[in-house]
Formats: C-alpha cells, structure tokens, sequence
C-alpha cells in the first residue's frame, strides 16, 4: 500500500479440538482469503493450530508431532502470500512446553514468540502445560524445519524497511491483562503494531471490558493493536470463546467483530500517523537515554520486505472510515457531549478571566452570524456561573454597507431574549469620512473598503470596553485563523477570544446544542435561523434583493474541506498527497477531485502567509487537539515558505 497505510487482518478460524490437521487448513484458507484482499499483517488466535482447548491431550505426543507437521505445512501452503502470518502453536523444547505464536512469511518459520504470564486462576490452568516464555531471544531449532536454528523469545521486533514506521511485535492473550505487559516494552523499544494472539472466554460484561482495555493499550503505547481470539468451535465443556477481534489504533476501533461469528476482521493501519503522534509527544517512551539503549540493545530485530506497489489492489479501496469532519464526533450521543464540555471550557475560561480582572461587565460585536451568537451564549453562560445579571452583556451592532435585514434582525431578538443590552451604532458615515480622509473612492471595494468597516467596528468595541470597565469578547473562531480570513487588528483582535480553537464546522453543532438543550423557545426559534443563514463578514453591499452577496466559502472554500486539511495538517503532520488522498475517500460523492485540488492549494497558500495573524492573537482557551495559539500551540515563523509543499501538490 502507500501513504503509510498497512492492511491488517484478525482471524478466528472454525476449528476441530485436537485436529491440527483441520486446523491448519482452515488456517490455510482464511490466509489465501487475506491475501486476496490485500492483506499484509495477519493473526490468528492462541494455539490455533490445536486448538486451545485441549487439555491434557497437550501431554500427547502424538498431538504435539501432529501440530509441529501440520504448522510445516501451513508455512509451505502460504509461501507465495505475500504477508506476515502469526500463529498460535504448542512448542516443545527441552522437555518444556510452550505456548508461543509461530511467525510465518515466504513458507519460512521466522520466529516464536512465547507467552510470559501464564494464567493458573479461576477456570484458566495453563500453568498444568506451560512454561513461562523468557524476554531474551535464543535460537533453537524446529521439528520440521530443517537444521535452520530460528529466534525464540519475546524481545523481537519485525521490520520492513520499505515502510518506514512498520515495526510488528507480539504477545498472547493473558500478556495484556497485567500491569506489566510486555507490549509495554515492545512499544518502549519501538514496535508500532502489537499482535495479540488470545483465547480468552466470554462470560458477562467481559466484552465491554475487552474492548475497553484493547482501545485504551492502543491509546497508551500509540500503537495499532491487533486482538485474535478464539471461536464458539472452541470445546463448550466449561466455557464458551465469542471469536472476538479488534483492531485499534492509537485509542479509536478501526475494525471488530460480532461476537460468535467466526472469520476475518480487516482494516488499513496507518504507520505514519502512529510514527507522527509518538514524535510529537515527547515524552513516549519515557524512558531515560541509558534506559532506551540498554532496551533496544536486548531486541532482535527481523527485516521482511512486502510488495507495496501502489497499483496492488489494496489501494483502490481503503479499508477504514475516513471522517469528513473530524472535529465533531459523527454520533449524537458523542457530538452531545462534546458539545457540552466545549461549552463549558469556553464558559469557565471566560468566568476565570472576568474574575482576574475584576470586569463585570463584557462587551460583544453582535452581527447576527454563527461567530458572534456562539459568543454571546458562551457569555451569557460565564455570567450565570458568576451571577452576574445579564444587562451587564453589552451587545454592540454596527450595521454598515452590506448589513442585511435578515442578520440585522436575529441579532436584535437573540440579545433581547437573553435580557443583554443592546447598543447600535452605524458606522456608515465613520467609515466614508475615514475614506474621504485616506482618499479612498468608496465605489471601490477592495481590501480598504472591507478592512475599514472590521476595524472602525473593534475600535468602538474597544473604547466602549475602555468606558464600561469592561471585557471585548472576541467572536473569530480556528478555521479563520488558520485561513487568515479576519481583518488584522479588526475583528482578529479582542481581549479574550471564546472562540479561538473552536472550528467552523464545531461551531454549528455548538449553536445547535445551545438551542435543543439551554435555550426557551423564542431564544431556540432565532438560533434555527441563524444556522440558516449563509457565512458571510457582510463588508459588501447586498443584493437588489436584500440577500447576502458576499459568502464566505464561495471566496475561500468550504469549511469543512478546510477544517479537514487542518486538523491532518497539524494534527498529523501528514503530507499534502496524503491529505488528498484522505480527502477524495472522504468527501467522495461531494466534491470532485478538481476542487479539492483547488481549494486544499488554497489552504496552504492562506495556512502559510497568513501565520502574522496567529503570532499575535489575544489569549482563548484550548478546546481540542489542534490549537493554533503561539503560545500553547502551533508554533511556527511567519516567514515560513510553503514552497516544498506546493511542489508536492504540483505533482498531483
């Protein structure tokens, strides 16, 4: 595959108690499926090529030989896949028995790696068969292949160099419940990916906690997580195995199973990504620089290659989903509770300032539009914490040239239904006499024209503040900081900006939540229409009409493209051909792959030359992961070119 994306695959074969020779046939055949969709990374469950169950037959040496003959075979058969395979098998060494996972690529044995925590508790009695796997790789040799002595030992990490960031490591089932895992270590020395080879039973509630605790390794150790766990054709003498698998990457589930349906769970992991989130925090692996050497210096490290041509199949089709609007939570129950928790962040920000200061009393430019309204009810809601009364709210309009009835209107009845006071001033006649002082022809409507309307309105903001004793609420919000779309110290400056990390396409969902959830009907009712009305600064005269002719994201773009190109840009740190990409999955159907071009150009083109305004933005709290503040969070020159990036576009 390309763009750092690895295809991944869990199996839970059907399988026959004590069969290795069904075993491995199925175990045969659910490859040669994977591989035909493009798999690279497959596992399968603890001792699949036995079963887990059986008991004391794993005394039987005719078992054993059986097992040892038929994973021979299963190495010969998925020769010709291209793909590293991890199987569950019963290894015999010394006269000690082992449950390890056996790691197959090109009909070659590469590796075992054993179990270290083996379970004696409840209905597990593993350590009545096992031995405790040790952490330092040894060779040793293998019945059934040959003379060649292979690697036997946790402490082993698999590579592929043609992939940078792919680094495969394992450990079986019991391993990630205690506290010290060894994916733990295996992270720590660099392995990006953890297969996990399980036969853990179903019993009530222990599925929720699976899923949990899988997602939650994920999270810690930035790395994808594979879990394969054994299937209802398990023996049912005492317990019941529901083959669930998971696939989680870095905390977010790509890919599970229902329970008790037994095959194959896929998905498309993204080694870029987890290499680009551990560089980013500094402190993984927390380790001190002697620590991480005498680590890495215990690990075996094994080169595989894979074809990664980019016209293989697996390319054509990316096997995870691909969210458009990243920033909001694409469930109503999550984006809910988003929702409220990024109002309350903004509310307490904003209470906690108005305390420091000892202002009572804050000042909003109100014209009717998503920025300004989310503004106003993050106020109003610092207020009610304070108890303040809400007439100390002083709402500002200040129609002018492209001012419409419609926004006019909604910014009037939304400050009278919240009891704040109103104030209007039309700056019409300022702004001419500015022009005729600068000798501007106002028939011209260029940057002046537009620029003196935001500023002649933040100087009124700002000397009403100055009289009243009182706070400027700034209302831009993250997507027109990252745009640059705000009128340097215009409506870019205020003395605290609510809004600040707030993206245009959360924006919405914050008005809409306000409306379904704090606001009465009449307040619920201006809301509505406002969601309604188009994004607009409202600096150009309006239409014959009366309607809005200046959109904003007929200018720029659309937002929600742009908060896509965003929140990967410096989310991620991916590459412009990688955003494309992401982008045209995920907007499939919306926009064609002529626009995104063109407005992702846009967006770095703007993203770059406009970093003079991020530089010196007033204070707002952070909300999410991507901040652009410059002081706690996207840090970089103004002067920085965007040439090396716009090259790479080019070669779109």
């Amino acid at each position: 595959m390309k763009d750092g994306f690895i295809r991944t695959a869990a199996a839970s074969p059907r399988l026959r108690v004590a069969d290795p020779e069904y075993n491995s046939d199925e175990i045969i055949r659910l490859s040669k499926e994977a591989a035909e969709r493009g798999v690279k990374l497959l596992v399968f469950p603890e001792l699949a090529i036995t079963a887990y169950t059986c008991g004391d037959l794993f005394f039987q040496e005719t078992l054993l030989k059986k097992a040892a003959e038929c994973l021979k075979k299963t190495a010969a058969a998925t020769k010709n896949l291209d793909m590293l395979i991890f199987v569950g098998f019963p290894f015999s060494e010394n006269g000690k028995l082992y449950n390890t996972a056996a790691v197959l690529k090109g009909g070659e044995l590469l590796a075992l790696i054993p179990k270290i925590n083996i379970p004696q508790y409840v209905e597990f009695y593993e350590g009545r068969y096992f031995k405790r796997g040790k952490a330092k790789p040894v060779d040793v040799p293998v019945e059934g292949f040959g003379e060649k002595k292979v690697p036997f030992g946790t402490d082993i990490i698999f590579r592929c160099p043609e992939l940078p960031g792919f680094a495969v490591a394992a450990e079986i089932c019991e391993d990630v419940w205690v506290p010290f895992s060894p994916s733990n270590k295996h992270a720590a020395a660099g392995a990006t990916i953890i297969a996990n080879l399980s036969a853990s039973d179903e019993t009530a509630g222990k599925a929720d906690f699976r899923r949990e605790l899988i997602a939650s390794q994920s999270s810690r150790l930035i790395c994808s997580y594979i879990y394969a766990c054994a299937g209802p054709s398990e023996s049912t003498t005492d317990l019941v195995f529901g083959a669930h698998r998971i696939i989680a990457e870095d905390g977010i589930i790509l890919e599970e199973s229902k329970l008790y349906h037994e095959g194959l769970s896929i998905a498309d992991t993204d080694v870029q990504k987890l290499s680009s989130e551990r560089r980013r925090k500094n402190t993984f692996p927390s380790l001190a620089d002697s620590e991480e050497e005498e680590l890495l210096s215990l690990y075996r490290n094994i080169n595989i290659s894979f074809d990664l041509t980019e016209n293989s199949s697996a390319d054509a089709e990316l096997c995870r989903f691909i969210d458009p609007q990243p920033f909001v939570p694409h469930d109503s129950a999550g984006r809910e509770d988003r929702c409220r928790e990024i109002l309350n962040i903004q509310s307490y920000g904003l209470k906690k300032r108005l305390e420091h200061t000892g202002s009572k009393r804050a000042v909003i430019g109100i014209s009717g539009g998503l920025d300004s309204t989310l503004a106003l009810l993050v106020t109003k809601r610092a207020f009610d914490i304070l108890g303040y009364p809400s007439k100390d709210i002083i709402c500002v309009t200040m129609p002018a040239f492209g001012t419409t009835d419609r926004t006019y209107s909604n910014a009037c009845k939304m400050v009278k239904s919240i009891g704040a006071s109103l104030r209007e001033i039309n700056i019409k006649e300022a702004v001419n006499l500015h022009f005729r002082d600068i000798a501007h022809d106002s028939s011209v409507h260029n940057a002046a024209y537009e620029n003196s309307q935001a500023r002649e309105r933040t100087q009124i903001l700002m000397d009403i503040a100055n009289d009243e004793n009182a706070l400027v609420i700034g209302t831009g919000d993250l997507s027109e900081l990252a745009l640059g779309w705000c009128t340097y110290n215009g409506d870019h400056m205020s003395m605290y900006a609510v809004n600040a990390d707030v993206p245009k396409t959360l924006v919405r969902y914050l008005v809409k939540y306000y409306a379904d959830t704090e606001a009465g009907n009449e307040l619920s009712a201006v809301l509505t229409d406002v969601l309604d009305t188009p994004v607009s600064p409202e600096l150009l005269p309006p239409e014959e009409t009366g309607e809005i002719s200046q959109k904003t994201e007929d200018l720029v773009g659309p937002y929600e493209l742009h908060d896509f190109f965003l929140f990967n840009m410096v989310r991620y740190g991916f590459p412009p051909k990688k955003i494309m990409r992401l982008a045209e999955r995920a907007f499939s159907g919306v926009y064609d792959r002529e626009t995104i071009l063109k407005w992702l150009k846009t967006f770095y083109r703007r993203f770059f030359s406009q970093q003079f305004k991020r530089s010196c933005m007033p204070d707002g709290p952070k909300v999410g992961s991507v901040d652009l503040s410059p002081r706690g969070g996207f840090r970089m020159p103004s002067d920085a070119v965007y040439a090396a990036w716009l090259s790479e576009l080019s070669e779109l």
